[in-house]
């Protein structure tokens, strides 16, 4: 068998580039491999299906997330355990902008591949809130916080990716948990009377 020098990166790109060429439901594994100067096999050997190309890498973002929830001070609120993890996704993430960019366009013009983003953000909530759980945090103390803190995150890279003039994705994410805290505590409980 002969050596393929960085096959799964020459896939990647030749996958984004028919995405953005082609839109992602009229490219076939046969012309990203073809592209990329591969086989079908050689790409089934990397991805399980087209939609992989977009999706893989996503554990790294997870693993990051869950390990800097999981190393906050003991001190820490799980909110703010949450908003340590989702900071760590801007270590992660930073150097992947235009990459990010092109992912989300190709993201937005799919209504499946919506659904698919949507997935994977609620298993980062659920990864999230079992990190939380065993930080000593019961439910559904746990499931809240991990949800809020991906609101915060999806809203921040929502800014990110699609505003030329927002600044670095750590900045975007201190804003969005800042909003966040500050319209959590502007809203009444639900027991309260007015």
């Amino acid at each position: 068998m002969r050596w393929e020098p960085d096959a799964r990166g020459r896939l990647e790109q030749a996958a984004m580039e028919l995405y953005g060429e082609r839109g992602f439901d009229e490219t076939t594994v046969a012309e990203i491999a073809k592209r990329a100067g591969l086989t079908e096999r050689t790409f089934f050997r990397h991805f399980a299906d087209k939609r992989e190309v977009l999706f893989s890498g996503s554990e790294l973002l997870v693993s990051a997330i869950v390990d800097a929830v999981l190393a906050a001070p003991d001190s820490a609120t799980a909110f703010d355990a949450v908003a340590a993890g989702i900071d760590a996704a801007a270590e992660v993430l930073t150097e992947l902008r235009d990459r990010a960019r092109q992912r989300q366009r190709i993201i937005d013009a799919n209504t499946e591949l919506q659904e698919r983003e949507l997935i994977k953000m609620e298993r980062l909530s659920e990864s999230i809130a079992a990190a939380l759980c065993r930080r000593g945090v019961a439910e559904p103390a746990a499931s809240l916080a991990a949800g809020a803190g991906v609101a915060a995150f999806r809203t921040a890279f929502a800014t990110w990716v699609h505003d030329d003039n927002a600044p670095d994705f750590s900045r975007v994410i201190a804003e969005a948990v800042a909003e966040l805290r500050a319209v959590t505590a502007a809203v009444p409980s639900a027991g309260a009377t007015a």
